[in-house]
């Protein structure tokens, strides 16, 4: 059993939180009201923008501009967050989707190319992996840890027409989770995933904001409400609950009959 109380000096990594309206951006802001430390990674520069704004608000906040699909990227990001005091408690990977200036992948099975498969599972699936790999040798060492995967509805739950690699990474990324989480428990680390419906960041297209409408809440869900789930599973009390998949999306999965709207 943990012998924290609340997030207070816990270094919490959270990947893909470059934008400024995104989960990984909620969920960093989330976890350093409660006090933790934390270390913000991105593709691009503008992650320290991102931590201006967490500083600005009297929070303690690194940023690591590194792209994860590069050889080695992962470990220089995990190793920045335990320099800091020797220690890593939490670890959120985000990084995901598509990076800055890349166009969603639409395209059936017969039109997915090899390069589309390899990129998409090595952005959204193997990123994970390289980043929980070094994460979890520090957690051992120190033996406790709080790892939760961003994965989706889409993939592990649903599916929506194209982008074949994105649907087989994120129901990868729930497999990955349980054996990491079965692998670790023993030493005093949980690994879970949540599952985002249609959330409202700053990358949702029209089209995606009509999918909202039909949720069972009548909205798409925002990055807060996400990173309230991610911010529970990283709490020190949360000790019993590993390999699980939390999904968020507003009842979007529960109807049968879509012909039916009240």
């Amino acid at each position: 059993m943990s012998t924290f109380q609340g997030l207070d000096g816990q270094v919490a990594l959270v990947t893909g939180a470059g934008g400024a309206h995104g989960i990984g951006f909620a969920a960093a802001h989330a976890l350093a009201k409660d006090g933790a430390i934390v270390v913000l990674s991105s593709t691009t520069d503008r992650v320290h923008d991102r931590v201006a704004e967490l500083t600005a608000l009297g929070y303690t906040a690194v940023g690591v501009a590194a792209d994860l699909m590069e050889r080695g990227a992962a470990q220089r990001v995990v190793a920045v967050a335990v320099g800091l005091t020797g220690r890593l408690e939490i670890c959120v990977n985000n990084a995901g989707m598509t990076a800055v200036g890349m166009e969603a992948v639409d395209a059936d099975i017969e039109g997915t190319t090899d390069a589309t498969w390899h990129d998409g599972i090595e952005r959204n699936l193997t990123t994970c992996f390289a980043v929980t790999r070094a994460a979890v040798a520090a957690m051992r060492r120190q033996g406790y840890g709080r790892i939760v995967n961003i994965a989706s509805t889409s993939g592990p739950v649903q599916a929506f027409h194209g982008d074949v690699a994105y649907h087989a990474a994120k129901a990868g990324m729930v497999g990955f989770t349980r054996a990491v989480a079965l692998e670790t428990g023993g030493h005093g680390i949980t690994v879970n995933a949540v599952a985002p419906g249609w959330i409202a960041s700053g990358t949702q297209l029209i089209r995606e904001q009509g999918a909202g409408r039909l949720t069972a809440m009548g909205r798409s869900g925002t990055p807060q409400e996400v990173a309230a789930g991610i911010r529970f599973l990283s709490d020190p009390t949360a000790s019993y609950i590993t390999g699980q998949l939390l999904v968020i999306d507003g009842g979007n999965s529960l109807p049968e009959d879509r012909s039916w709207q009240p």
